[in-house]
Formats: C-alpha cells, sequence, structure tokens
C-alpha cells in the first residue's frame, strides 16, 4: 500500500503541485453558479453548478440533493470540456465543503483521478499563484462516465451500518443534536447510533486539511480505524464527502448516504434521537 503521503496526493493537491499538473481539467464548484463570468480564478477554471449539475431534481424521500442521472452527468462533463482519461481538479471558496461533492460524484462516475484543491481557492491565491477574470469557453470533452465506483447506502444500509460499523454524521452539531419541530415540518435529530463528525473538524484554521496523523487520531476516535465498515451521512449529501475524501486520504474507504438526513427525515416512519449521544 502507498504511504500516508501517497494515499493523501491522490485525494488533495496543493496549489504548487496542481500548477504543475499540465493537461489537468479544472473545474469550481459553485452552489449555486451566478454570474461568474468575471469573478476571480484559476486560469482555466469551468464552472459547475453543483446543485444543477452534480445532483438530480430532488424532493420528499429522495433528499435534496440526489445523485444526477449518470447520461445527464456525462453530458455536462462532456459540456465542461472532460476528455476520457484525463486528471480533474476540483475547488471552491470554502476550504472544499463544495468541491467535495464533486471529488465523490466524479470518483463515483468512473473518474479515476479527481483531486481536491487542498485549501481551496484562498490557497491559491496564497500561494501567489496567477489568477484570472474570465471563464474560458471549453471545447466539447469525449468522457465516458458510468455509475457505482464508489459505495453508497440507502436509509436501511445507514441504519444498519450504524449497528455493525460506524455511521458518521458530518453535519454541524446542533443539526446533529436536533430537538422540536412545529407541526408538519421536518423531525431535527439524527439517525440512531449515528457518531457526530462534522466535516469543519477536517480543516485547518487557515483552510486546508489536517495533516494525516491529526486525520487518523479524529476518526480513531470515533472507530473509524480501518477495522469496521464506514458510513456517512450529512443534511443533503455535500459535507459528508468531506469525511469520505479525508477518511480516502488515510486509505479508509467510507460509503455514502447521498439522500442523507433530507431524506431521512422526509420519513415520518423513520426513527429520530434528540440529543448529544448516538442513541
Amino acid at each position: 500500500m502507498d504511504g500516508e503521503d501517497g494515499l493523501r496526493e491522490r485525494v488533495f493537491v496543493t496549489p504548487e503541485r496542481a500548477a504543475r499538473m499540465q493537461g489537468a481539467a479544472i473545474l469550481a464548484i459553485r452552489n449555486p453558479r451566478g454570474d461568474e463570468r468575471t469573478t476571480p480564478r484559476i486560469p482555466g477554471a469551468v464552472d459547475v453548478d453543483l446543485p444543477s449539475e452534480l445532483a438530480a431534481p430532488g424532493g420528499g424521500t429522495r433528499g435534496s440533493r440526489p445523485l444526477p442521472e449518470i447520461a445527464e452527468l456525462q453530458r455536462h462533463a462532456r459540456g465542461w470540456g472532460l476528455r476520457q482519461g484525463q486528471s480533474v481538479i476540483v475547488y471552491d471558496h470554502d476550504r472544499g465543503l463544495v468541491a467535495g461533492r464533486a471529488w465523490w460524484v466524479l470518483r463515483w462516475a468512473g473518474i479515476a483521478d479527481v483531486r481536491m484543491l487542498d485549501g481551496g481557492f484562498p490557497a491559491w491565491v496564497a500561494a501567489g499563484l496567477p489568477v484570472v477574470h474570465r471563464a474560458p469557453a471549453p471545447q466539447p470533452g469525449d468522457v465516458v462516465l458510468s455509475a457505482g465506483h464508489l459505495p453508497v447506502l440507502d436509509e436501511d444500509g445507514s441504519l444498519a451500518m450504524a449497528r455493525s460499523g460506524v455511521l458518521l454524521d458530518s453535519r454541524v452539531r446542533p443539526n446533529y443534536i436536533g430537538g422540536a419541530v412545529p407541526p408538519g415540518a421536518p423531525a431535527r435529530g439524527h439517525i440512531p447510533g449515528a457518531l457526530s463528525a462534522p466535516a469543519a473538524d477536517n480543516f485547518t484554521e487557515p483552510g486546508p486539511f489536517a495533516d494525516a496523523a491529526t486525520l487518523r487520531h479524529l476518526y480513531a476516535a470515533l472507530g473509524a480505524d480501518g477495522t469496521r465498515p464506514v458510513g456517512v451521512y450529512c443534511g443533503a449529501g455535500i459535507s459528508a464527502a468531506v469525511n469520505v475524501a479525508a477518511l480516502a486520504s488515510l486509505g479508509i474507504e467510507a460509503a455514502m448516504y447521498p439522500g442523507s438526513w433530507s431524506a431521512w427525515s422526509a420519513d415520518p416512519a423513520r426513527p429520530v434521537v434528540v440529543g448529544g449521544r448516538p442513541e
């Protein structure tokens, strides 16, 4: 197996290394995308709209950000200019909390080399690397995508994971704890047995992901040390991808529940735990 540095470099890329990756596609992930045509960006970066291009229409027990249909995702990816076999770098302006969804979806769709820019756009600027203010007009790509290259969980699988393995909740802790809601509103709380593991805990204060030793201690304390299966969920399958990526950088595979809490809470028959403890 690769050493920890090699594992990390498969998932994250420093700004300096990204600048040397000739031929890589660079995607700027927006949530949602506005009029970004003159927004400062990495040279060559193509805008990707998370709600419409990295998710299917949501609602009800599908959750608010279901996985995209693979044919639609391929159509979008070709529109971004992605070519078969091309490396892809994804970034955002928020350390990776949005770009993580792109990393996960593209890996799930079969792109082998997808990396998150460690520290996002602020790290690129801090490194003194060039910035432009015009979006490119990419040539259509020829990438071929197929679904199912990363493990996923559904509602029943998530509950089972909490019993037989480790189920992590990557939302901010107040959402995990939950509480009372008005009549007819979705429940607040967490899946029984889930452990609180906020996605923001993966980052250092300046922005990049914590070092491997820190991440390993963080997840080992939650039981995610590579000896048991791991699943992750969040509110809508966005911040959970950050935890999956962090675990992948340690060589630990984790399944994601794409529907996450937005799907779970849409079914009033599903059990909900309120409070700071798993059960």
